[in-house]
């Protein structure tokens, strides 16, 4: 576009714009607060009865309100007669939706902020302040929070003083480049997070040298080149999470878990799960114990030619794992010598913000759905765990993209993050209804695995557990109380940060801290008040711990696998290339 084009054709794109991010923020909305398979009739029900108890409090609310919006409105017409007064309330430092200088400079998007800020305040205090039961309250909050995040000004362009500047100073361009950027969204069917153009998996992520030496219907087992002349004899096994590609964990060399563990001396394997397609589609949660982990655990003890294996499992994968090993053990097999945890949930009895999408209304649906098979799609369960910071991770990429025109920055982790993976139907359907919702795993026997009962109690390996404090979605506490769950000498390693970033916090740049402390008979709280704060990763202490559970080393063998597994192809293999949609 002419950069010289006229106020006409401006003012047609951000009218064009202004419709198009209207009808994304509504599809959004509609997939944010309507999941399917919830009971809305008797949750609006339970909100009403209880705020026509409430109608006192009610009254006050509404008062304060409108007394705070007057003087808001009286103090922006002083402004505008060039009064120099303070504003009526000032931006929250930490909004970064606000933190241009136009928002506080011209009085009426000044106006616009706080007025936005008043109405948010005084909606979560009417809500929070609701006679309740806590899963209501709780539903109704994170919702409310929801509706507020999207309709926040910062969303939409006539209200944003940054868009219409950068649209004025660019002659429209910016809002021609958005609606670009929006319908490339759209035929991709999600939210470009990151330059997506800059990365390819086996290019410049997951780039650490390996082959795959075995592979069946579900998963891939890659063995990777060793980078020291002697090894640990006994090899270690990495499970990661069955929703996510495996890369997370060998993302770049500097900040690659795989890659350090190699550093250390250990004989690396790593389950890479296969993206579900029509074929696999009828998969149990079963499946993914007996012809997942199971046989990872004896490909990878046969390979190395040990017995017992070190073993790694993070997020689900560590659910997994932990089941497969309680299995095991039932029937009279320790394969393990080791069990390190990475946010791991066992115990699912508070699992933060994601419980408001489970309800036995949720779960029943699903389960009919699923009942002859079917796909749950990477794309809607990312749009789920996304959704529970939804300014950050949705409409901060509205406003970059469409509003703003631009091309998001390249991050690994972000390109990672958009590289969803399907599950399976039936598997997904028992999976929340036996762990999210009924939280059976606490309770030994109370689930079987092809008639064979889990116990964790079982697992009597040294443990090595770790949290992170700021999770969202594996809350540290529950972690702490899921170690609990286990029948061996359990070291529990709290980091700083949240579910990725303080997992994958390589050693070598020192970052962030974390706690260390006596674990046996302590509460979560009792036992942060007592640990010992450490500067930098966790993965130090980790490969300590290892070291002092040590195998014993061996001279590294040059050639992968062995006669009865020759090389497949090289690392990373076929399943992992494979997205979504092509499934």
């Amino acid at each position: 576009m002419d950069s010289a084009a006229s106020p006409l054709s401006v003012e047609r794109l951000v009218a064009a714009s202004g419709e198009a991010n209207r009808r994304v923020i509504e599809e959004l909305l509609k997939q944010l607060a309507n999941p399917k398979g919830l009971e809305w009739a008797g949750f609006y029900r339970e909100i009403a009865e209880a705020a026509a108890r409430d109608n006192g409090r009610w009254q006050v609310l509404q008062q304060e309100y409108y007394a705070a919006q007057l003087a808001l409105f009286t103090r922006t017409l002083e402004r505008a007669a060039g009064s120099d007064g303070q504003p009526a309330k000032e931006a929250v430092p930490a909004d970064r939706r606000f933190a241009a200088p136009e928002w506080q400079q011209n009085p009426l998007f000044d106006y616009v902020r706080q007025s936005y800020q008043l109405t948010s305040d005084w909606l979560l205090k009417a809500v929070g302040g609701l006679d309740l039961n806590e899963e209501t309250r709780r539903r109704l909050e994170f919702y409310t929070r929801q509706y507020l995040d999207a309709v926040s000004p910062s969303n939409f362009p006539a209200t944003n003083p940054e868009v219409l500047k950068l649209a004025l100073d660019s002659g429209g361009e910016s809002f021609a480049a958005g609606l670009k950027n929006l319908m490339g969204d759209l035929d991709k069917g999600r939210i470009s997070m990151t330059d997506e153009s800059v990365f390819e998996v086996g290019r410049n992520i997951a780039v650490t040298p390996g082959a795959v030496v075995f592979e069946n219907h579900l998963f891939q087992l890659i063995q990777y080149a060793p980078t020291t002349a002697r090894v640990y004899s006994r090899p270690l096994l990495m499970v990661p999470p069955c929703i996510n590609k495996y890369y997370i964990m060998d993302l770049e060399p500097e900040n690659s878990l795989v890659r350090h563990a190699l550093d250390q001396g250990h004989q690396v394997f790593l389950v890479s799960w296969r993206n579900i397609g029509r074929a696999q589609s009828a998969l149990t949660w079963a499946d993914y114990i007996e012809d997942g982990i199971i046989v990872a655990l004896q490909e990878a003890a046969a390979i190395g030619r040990t017995k017992q294996i070190d073993t790694l499992g993070f997020c689900v994968g560590g659910t997994l794992l932990a089941m497969a090993l309680a299995v095991l053990a039932e029937r009279g097999e320790a394969p393990a010598a080791t069990l390190t945890l990475m946010t791991t949930l066992l115990d699912f009895s508070d699992v933060g913000e994601i419980r408001v999408y489970l309800d036995e209304n949720f779960v029943a649906s699903k389960e009919r759905q699923y009942a002859e098979g079917g796909i749950v799609s990477g794309r809607d369960l990312s749009m789920a765990f996304s959704s529970l910071r939804s300014n950050d991770l949705i409409w901060s990429y509205v406003v970059n993209n469409y509003l703003k025109g631009r091309t998001p920055e390249p991050f690994n982790l972000l390109y990672w993050n958009s590289d969803a993976t399907n599950l399976p139907g039936p598997m997904y359907a028992w999976y929340v209804r036996n762990l999210y919702l009924e939280n059976l795993l606490v309770e030994p026997g109370a689930i079987e695995i092809n008639d064979t009962p889990v116990d964790l109690t079982k697992i009597t390996c040294p443990a090595f557990v770790f949290a992170a404090r700021e999770d969202h979605i594996v809350p540290w506490r529950t972690a702490f109380d899921s170690a609990g769950l286990l029948g061996g000498d359990v070291t529990f390693v709290l980091g700083a940060s949240g579910h990725i970033a303080g997992t994958i916090n390589p050693a070598s740049k020192n970052k962030r801290n974390h706690w260390t402390g006596d674990f046996s008979g302590k509460l979560a709280d009792e036992w942060l008040e007592q640990s010992s704060s450490h500067p930098g990763s966790w993965w130090t202490p980790w490969a300590a711990w290892l070291e002092a559970h040590g195998s014993g080393q061996v001279v590294a063998r040059k050639k992968l696998g062995d006669a009865r597994h020759p090389p497949i192809e090289a690392a990373p293999g076929r399943y992992v290339r494979v997205r979504s949609e092509e499934a």
